[in-house]
């Protein structure tokens, strides 16, 4: 769907489905305007949901810990990879079959509840591996899911997430992980469950009623490519992990439909654009100057980012360009964006 000049953005949907880490809070704290940003969402009686490729908390523990923010979230709201790899694992084994588990603790719950046995060991001979984000994970639990593959286990992984955002920058994520396994089987999982898999949206969509959903994530690598993969409908906020580095230099199948410094891109028309826009509009044009974006005019940073974006998107191979603004107000606008201007 498309929203036109001076309408809101969140009117051409019915449902909108928000990542958590990086868009919904940092951690264990809200990020500024989310708690609002849904509250509005739910005094309006629009649906929401949550897709997360946290593997470390169950989907009752994400709702708790996001009503306990102040953002009241219902179970069946919240789809998680730990959740989604169980059912996978249940639809895929006999009942009761073990599994090995390299995670968190959530992760064995999971499995628990689809009827299936977590174990530790590859001496329990388990008919898969799953393997998920623990901030406890270590050389231990690698070194049994190793040979339990080698043994021939399946082999699946809630999420390839590289980092996860903190307060103090990106930190290893699950597929950090599971490249050292990669490195170790010179192999692949067998299956990925998570973002940028397209399940977990397909479920939420599918929630929806028929209507239009749009996806709300801060990374273009999962939130962004799974929404595409799902042929939903994206908006990306610059709250997270991606920033306009990142969104410039994306290639095709990452690439949002719309982007907004945060959630208030939801409701205020201002406050997001849709990209590409348009190189000469906006009181802003782009012209490549042999390999150098020239960025002139004057306007909303926003519409100069949707023209950057234009011509960035148009180069044969996606890199981050160089940039050079041509003014005052250009040079404002990418320093507002993180964008260092071209010498």
């Amino acid at each position: 769907m498309n929203a036109g000049a001076g309408d809101r953005l969140v009117d051409g949907y019915t449902l909108v489905v928000f990542d958590l880490d990086g868009v919904i809070y940092l951690i264990d704290r809200p990020i500024p305007g989310a708690v609002e940003a849904v509250a509005r969402l739910h005094a309006e009686g629009r649906a929401v949901a949550y897709a997360t490729n946290n593997a470390s908390r169950r989907s009752s523990e994400v709702a708790d810990l996001l009503t306990g923010m102040g953002v009241p979230a219902r179970p069946e709201e919240v789809l998680t990879s730990a959740a989604a790899s169980a059912e996978l694992l249940r639809d895929r084994l006999p009942a009761g079959a073990p599994v090995l588990v390299v995670g968190a603790e959530a992760l064995r719950a999971e499995l628990r509840a689809v009827g299936l046995t977590p174990v530790s060991q590859a001496d329990e001979n388990p008919a898969a591996v799953v393997q998920g984000y623990g901030p406890q994970v270590g050389w231990a639990e690698l070194a049994e899911a190793s040979v339990a593959v080698r043994a021939g286990a399946l082999w699946i992984a809630t999420n390839t997430d590289r980092t996860l955002p903190s307060g103090r920058g990106p930190l290893p994520g699950n597929g950090s992980l599971v490249a050292v396994l990669r490195t170790a089987l010179e192999r692949d999982p067998d299956v990925v469950v998570g973002k940028p898999e397209s399940a977990l949206f397909e479920t939420a969509a599918r929630r929806s009623g028929g209507g239009g959903s749009l996806v709300v994530g801060d990374r273009l690598d999962t939130d962004i490519e799974g929404a595409r993969r799902a042929g939903l409908d994206s908006l990306l906020v610059l709250t997270g992990v991606s920033g306009v580095p990142d969104l410039l230099a994306a290639e095709p199948q990452r690439r949002p439909t719309y982007v907004a410094r945060d959630l208030a891109g939801l409701f205020d028309p201002a406050a997001a654009v849709r990209v590409p826009g348009p190189a000469n509009a906006g009181g802003w044009s782009v012209t490549d100057r042999d390999g150098t974006l020239e960025l002139a005019g004057s306007g909303r940073p926003l519409d100069a980012l949707a023209a950057l974006c234009a011509a960035a998107w148009s180069a044969p191979e996606p890199a981050l360009p160089k940039i050079r603004p041509m003014g005052p107000d250009a040079a404002h606008a990418l320093e507002s964006f993180g964008l260092a201007a071209a010498a």
